[in-house]
This record gives structure tokens, C-alpha cells and sequence, in this order.
């Protein structure tokens, strides 16, 4: 059994993360709000150079291919979109975190990174697709943040899986997230509301970290969200692309046909669209230099 992470030491752990950039913080904000346009985003970014810069070099990049590069902000962020250029700021000032070898779960540098886009653009295309009444690029920015907890306690749990497994095998109603709070005495939902809470992110985004494994527990004005997230969580998973010895390990809240309405067919339309998606975005990131 492994060391248990203390209230305290939880703080430390939280204490010891980059703040996000002010642009960062403004943008996600900016984006929780229903009644903001894509100008408000544009005018965030251009008082930002560090962050211009990134974006130019994004839109400019192979990946997108286009004939003529993009000189201007207004139609680099339009042609990127919203859900991009946050991706962009997110990934900029927290790329340690995303990028960070998560032994604890048996996974490599880089794994918590693709599977927080994928789940992100999944989530994304289950708004899109069922035609539910919620913020489909805020969907996006939950699913691109719901995991970061685990880059927190993954050190705690580092030599734990063979643990883990064994208590998932002999209690059958046990799934990985109660399994993370005996083994170290924090699941990584837990840690990541906490960081939530350091970096001030709106309540939406906070929900969705707290609660995409169980989005019954969710504050009910962002359920259908959580929902979201938590079905795009499930998708990246089904479609191999998990952050370790968790994947597939977690149960799915099915009262989301309350808030979300996907068959099979539909599913399907998604997986492929998230295949699409990542390799495009992910692309974006690899040919500019973002990511390695």
C-alpha cells in the first residue's frame, strides 16, 4: 500500500503548479459566459503577443495546409475557432502538467494530454450530434481539463496498480476512482477540484473536474455538461486512447439519456469525427512545435 496523500500535502501538491496566464485564466472565463462572441476571444488574444504568436504559428502550421499564411489575429483566431485558440492557451502555461509521465498509471509522457483532447473533442461532438442544449465549445474546454488531477497523486500511486486490480477484482461495486482513495487517500476528481479551486476556474469547469465520473452528483444547472464530458471521457477510453491501467475501469452513469440523447448509429458518426478531429489538431500542435 502506498502513502496516503494528506489534506496538506494535497496543497503543497497543488501549491507547486504554474498558475495559469492571466490570458489563460480570462479566455476560460470569457468562454464559460453563454453570451460572449468570438470578438471577445480575438481581443483577448491580441493583447497577449506571447500568445498571438503561438496562435500564428498554429494556423500557419502545416497541418492546416493553407495556400496563404494568416498575418492577422481577427482571421486566425475565426478560422482556428474558439475551442482552438483555448486549447493553445491551456496547453502554453500547463504543458508540464499535461505532458507529465504518469507512472502511477503505467502510462508515458504526453498520454494525459491525448487523452484530455480526444475526450475533449468527443464531448464536443456529443453536443453536437444529439442536439442537447449545451454550450458545445464549452464542452470542449471541460474535456480538455476533466483529467488534470491525475498529475497531481500519479506519483502517490506510482507501484500501486498490481494493488489496484486486486482490489477491483474481489469487490465488484469498487471502480478505479475508490480504488485511487484507498490507495492513496485522494482520487484524482478530488485533486483536480482543489487545483480547480487554486486557479480559479469557473464553478462549470470545477463541476466537470469534481464529477465527470459521477455526473449525478453534479450540481443540477451543469449536469447536462458533466454529462457531456462524461460520455466524451467514455468514448476516448472505448476508442483505446485512456491514460493507463484506469482505462475502462470506471462505470457509466447511464440516467445520461436524461440529459443527452445518442444511439448507436450516433456513437459511431463520433468516433469517426473524433479520429478526424485529433489528427488535425494534434498535427497542428506537432508541426508548430507546441507539443513533442
Amino acid at each position: 500500500m502506498t502513502k496516503q496523500i494528506t489534506q496538506e500535502e494535497l496543497q503543497k501538491i497543488v501549491q507547486s503548479i504554474p498558475m495559469l496566464s492571466a490570458s489563460a485564466s480570462q479566455l476560460l472565463q470569457v468562454a464559460s459566459q453563454p453570451d460572449h462572441d468570438l470578438m471577445d476571444i480575438v481581443n483577448l488574444v491580441r493583447n497577449d503577443a506571447h500568445l498571438t504568436a503561438r496562435v500564428l504559428k498554429i494556423v500557419n502550421s502545416a497541418a492546416f495546409g493553407l495556400v496563404n499564411n494568416i498575418a492577422s489575429i481577427d482571421r486566425a483566431v475565426s478560422y482556428l475557432g474558439e475551442r482552438v485558440v483555448v486549447s493553445i492557451a491551456i496547453a502554453d502555461c500547463s504543458s508540464k502538467v499535461f505532458e507529465k509521465e504518469l507512472s502511477g498509471y503505467e502510462s508515458a509522457g504526453g498520454v494525459l494530454w491525448k487523452h484530455d483532447l480526444r475526450t475533449a473533442i468527443a464531448a464536443r461532438e456529443v453536443v453536437i450530434q444529439s442536439g442537447a442544449d449545451i454550450n458545445s465549445e464549452l464542452a470542449f474546454t471541460a474535456g480538455l481539463l476533466h483529467d488534470i488531477g491525475k498529475a497531481l497523486i500519479s506519483d502517490y500511486l506510482h507501484g500501486t496498480v498490481t494493488d489496484a486490480i486486486e482490489l477491483l477484482t474481489a469487490e465488484e461495486d469498487l471502480d478505479y476512482l475508490d480504488a485511487e482513495e484507498k490507495l492513496a487517500g485522494f482520487d484524482h476528481t478530488r485533486a483536480g477540484y482543489e487545483l480547480a479551486k487554486a486557479w480559479q476556474l469557473p464553478d462549470e469547469l470545477a463541476e466537470v473536474i469534481r464529477h465527470h465520473h459521477e455526473p449525478s452528483n453534479a450540481k443540477e444547472e451543469f449536469r447536462a455538461l458533466v454529462y457531456a464530458v462524461h460520455l466524451g471521457d467514455n468514448i476516448a477510453m472505448l476508442g483505446g486512447f485512456g491514460t493507463g491501467s484506469d482505462s475502462m475501469r470506471y462505470k457509466l452513469d447511464r440516467k445520461y439519456t436524461d440529459y443527452i440523447d445518442i444511439g448507436p448509429k450516433t456513437l459511431a458518426t463520433i468516433m469517426l469525427n473524433v479520429d478526424i478531429e485529433f489528427e488535425k489538431l494534434e498535427g497542428s500542435f506537432h508541426s508548430s512545435g507546441e507539443k513533442n
